[in-house]
């Protein structure tokens, strides 16, 4: 993993300045934790992303704490991990909050929203804007601390059968597109669904479903998507995909002070590392895939479906936030955010890429 020796050391050198002895840790408890994702053992750089937390604690705990990950084809619950760890059959899980939409909408945006921040911006707004108290809000009735988890950055739209050239083209369609992006599509008159991330080809290559969105070009051409639905199309819809950790808080309670603190600088580690590989793995696919997959066709939407895309983002947020005062409290929070910060990724970002692309 990109870093993974020096910043454990630099992490190492952040615990015996906070105050741990490495001759206390090595007399103490030893407390062996079990971590659940909604991955695969091989979909990288997800499964990567807990499985290199699990080692930096390790060792910047001199073998104090040790977490063992377990991948969605040994637990069988890909989409289960909030209650696994809520419930105490697993110390921690990985995946992503808007999967958890269905039992607490709450939990919805601390994911990515359709339309807003990007990467940079919604890690600002986790660690500076007040992120990180709104998640914790959000959680606590379910008595599971939440963590960022690794983000994707701007996904692409999705790989459909078919070109979209207007709003009926979606019409009828079964898609795979989970989050508050897959009310928008309902909206718009598909069928949506959600699946695990073992069962999308397969879904695809049976007509289960006519289109699905995944990550992006890193992650998603070796997936094998294109053989089926050519059309790839560029993202609006996640922005900023940030998956989780989610922690027994009871068991959080319990660890030592200075386990507490490896822990939680670890996993902010790992997420960041997981953002840089996926980039990197999508640049490495994106200058390949002209000449290595031919058939690909790349699709922006056109501006009658992003217009009705948008109206319909619009019209669903006044509705979901109806009797929902935390909802509307995240979401206000996110949107003032985005435009306070969008200001200065203009100035920075989009000029210096207006100028400068060729």
């Amino acid at each position: 993993m990109i870093m993974l020796k020096t910043t454990t050391k630099l992490l190492l050198t952040s615990a015996l300045v906070a105050g741990l002895s490495t001759a206390a840790v090595a007399k103490d408890k030893v407390y062996k934790w079990k971590l659940a994702t909604t991955w695969g053992s091989t979909l990288s750089p997800f499964y990567d992303t807990p499985t290199n937390m699990a080692k930096m604690v390790e060792e910047m705990s001199q073998g104090q704490l040790k977490i063992r990950v377990d991948a969605s084809n040994k637990h069988k619950a890909a989409l289960g991990i909030l209650d696994m760890v809520k419930g105490g059959q697993y110390d921690m899980g990985h995946s992503a909050s808007y999967y958890w939409k269905g039992k607490d909408i709450n939990t919805l945006p601390f994911t990515t929203m359709p339309f807003g921040m990007t990467t940079p911006e919604q890690y600002a707004w986790f660690y500076h804007g007040g992120g990180m108290d709104l998640m914790k809000k959000a959680y606590k009735k379910h008595k599971v601390l939440s963590f960022p988890g690794g983000n994707t950055g701007n996904q692409m739209g999705g790989w459909f059968r078919k070109e979209i050239k207007t709003v009926d083209d979606l019409k009828g369609l079964k898609m795979r597109i989970p989050g508050f992006a897959g009310e928008i599509m309902a909206k718009l008159g598909l069928t949506v669904t959600n699946i695990a991330s073992g069962e999308l080809y397969t879904s695809l290559e049976r007509g289960t479903i006519d289109a699905l969105e995944w990550v992006g070009p890193g992650m998603d051409i070796k997936m094998g998507f294109n053989k089926i639905a050519p059309y790839y199309y560029t993202g609006w819809h996640e922005p900023a995909t940030e998956l989780q950790f989610l922690v027994n808080e009871r068991k959080f309670n319990k660890l030592p002070k200075h386990l507490q603190t490896i822990l939680v600088t670890a996993m902010k580690l790992s997420a960041y590392d997981m953002y840089i590989q996926n980039y990197h793995m999508s640049s490495e696919a994106w200058s390949k895939i002209e000449k290595d997959y031919p058939n690909i066709k790349i699709k922006t939407f056109p501006k009658e479906v992003m217009d009705a895309m948008k109206k319909a983002n619009a019209e669903l947020l006044v509705e979901k936030t109806k009797g929902q005062p935390l909802l509307k409290e995240v979401l206000d929070s996110q949107a003032a955010y985005q435009k306070k910060a969008r200001e200065w990724t203009k100035m920075s970002d989009y000029l210096y890429l207006k100028d400068n692309l060729k």
